[in-house]
């Protein structure tokens, strides 16, 4: 990750005199620094000198679009700015846009307030003109509306410059595909050229055995040091299986996941995808080995699964460094719980979910895998914390791309699995099982899931619009007939402006 910055450009104009321009700039230097100072913003505000003239917002626009390490800018209009002035800016202007409608004062001083204190604070009045000619313009942005020292203001200030960042890295993701897609799957086709041309992925095939070559070249003594590592790290549990055969599986998974990183590495990418029907040379299919790349950063999609792949590699971006985080993975929905009041989808996958997910402790396992045909691989195996997260789901309607995106409370499961050897979360989605499920089915959405603790739906919407795809919400308070409509809504608008 980049050590990004984002900009604070503030807007006036120069018919109220120079110590009312004085005042404008000491105003939006105490909020950048203020805001800086709280601790809650994820990437350091930078203060630009106020923007009263056409020249100074396009060369101000066109040096952040030049600046690599400026992820977006943020807009105040403190006081009147003229929006004709903004429009040339605006044009060129080709990085994430946040619109900050807040003033410098909290409340009205009704005992002093005079002509030249309103011409001097002027931001109910500012923002709602800039404002139209950015909507006129139809250039996406987000609008943050509130006073700037309140903690909420500011939360939704830090919330946005993460989908900032996700906006900015999505078009340096690169994934690599080992073998092709599962034989007769729909939902994990798609579009290649045109996610590049959206988001800007890069979506690449290698043969596995390529990656063999590379598993093949990783030394006993490289693969030995790491076997040590898993066994000072998690519980190992043979289950009666011979510890000398046991340790020889997880030396496989060892071996695969150096092999694998060096290739990532070498050729820099950012997630993979495999599939059990083509392993090639591999002795396993990728269980532990992946779940400890997904632990370290890395997108993963199974079975050929290159879109999810790619959002669990951009919601790790958008979710990292975030205080007290719970953790971002790959899933799949497997089976229902359809007992009153106790509601739920028990989420898992064969072997790859990331430990960053894990509430407590995490063991190495090993159990035979019917798919596959390999011998039995180690994988580790835990339960998800408790708490809220998102579910998300990317799909090709074939015209468009579709983000689905579903509010869900993880709970423990009401008695232990000790026969389920992978790593699970059992999770009730919003606002109930059966009407979610409707939802999800009714949208399309894909049996795999990027599922986040750390991020909100608003923050997957935010990023959907930047990229110009359409993105609906399955949460508390929906109505599923609406939701219907929507989507009829969505497929007009979306025909009509490709």
């Amino acid at each position: 990750m980049k050590k990004y910055q984002f900009w604070f450009c503030t807007g006036s104009q120069d018919l109220y005199g120079d110590e009312c321009l004085e005042h404008v700039a000491a105003h939006s230097k105490e909020i950048v620094d203020s805001l800086n100072r709280s601790g809650k913003l994820p990437f350091e505000l930078v203060w630009k000198p106020t923007m009263i003239t056409n020249e100074v917002i396009r060369r101000t626009f066109n040096e952040a679009n030049n600046d690599d390490l400026c992820a977006g800018v943020i807009t105040w209009m403190h006081t009147f700015s003229p929006a004709k002035s903004w429009i040339l800016g605006l044009q060129e202007f080709r990085k994430p846009l946040c619109h900050f409608h807040t003033q410098y004062n909290e409340e009205i001083p009704y005992d002093s307030i005079d002509m030249d204190f309103m011409n001097e604070n002027q931001t109910a009045h500012g923002g709602r003109e800039y404002g139209h000619i950015v909507t006129r313009m139809g250039i996406e942005r987000k609008v943050i509306a509130g006073y700037w020292k309140n903690d909420e203001v500011t939360a939704r200030i830090a919330s946005w410059m993460r989908t900032a960042v996700g906006i900015m890295e999505s078009s340096h993701i690169r994934v690599v595909r080992f073998a092709d897609n599962m034989r007769n799957v729909a939902v994990t086709e798609g579009d290649k050229v045109e996610a590049q041309i959206k988001f800007g992925w890069e979506i690449d095939a290698y043969p596995v055995n390529v990656l063999v070559d590379y598993v093949n070249a990783v030394s006993e003594e490289d693969v030995s040091a790491l076997v040590d590592e898993y066994y000072s790290r998690y519980e190992i549990v043979t289950e009666g299986r011979d510890p000398e055969e046991f340790r020889q599986h997880a030396a496989v998974q060892a071996q695969i996941e150096i092999g694998m990183e060096r290739f990532l590495k070498e050729h820099n990418y950012h997630a993979v995808v495999t599939h059990f029907g083509d392993l090639g040379g591999l002795k396993q299919l990728p269980g532990l080995a992946i779940q400890r790349l997904m632990e370290k950063g890395y997108g993963f999609g199974a079975e050929g699964d290159w879109k999810t792949a790619a959002m669990v590699r951009l919601m790790k971006i958008m979710a990292e460094g975030t205080e007290n985080a719970k953790g971002t993975s790959f899933f799949e929905d497997y089976t229902y719980n359809f007992v009153r009041g106790k509601e739920g989808i028990l989420q898992a996958h064969m072997l790859e979910v990331c430990p960053t997910l894990a509430d407590g402790k995490i063991s190495v396992r090993e159990q035979p895998l019917s798919m596959g045909d390999r011998e039995d691989p180690a994988r580790l195996v835990f339960t998800a914390k408790e708490g809220h997260g998102i579910a998300v789901s990317l799909i090709d309607l074939g015209d468009r791309f579709r983000l689905i995106i579903n509010d869900v409370d993880v709970k423990h499961t009401e008695k232990e699995m000790p026969k389920l050897p992978v790593a699970t979360a059992f999770w009730a989605p919003q606002p109930s099982l059966e009407t979610a499920a409707e939802a999800w089915i009714y949208a399309g959405g894909a049996h795999h899931t990027a599922f986040s603790y750390d991020l909100t739906a608003e923050q997957m919407m935010d990023w959907a619009d930047a990229m110009g795809i359409e993105a609906v919400r399955i949460s508390d308070g929906m109505d599923l007939r609406q939701f219907r409509n929507e989507m009829k809504w969505n497929d007009l608008f979306y025909r009509f402006n490709r």
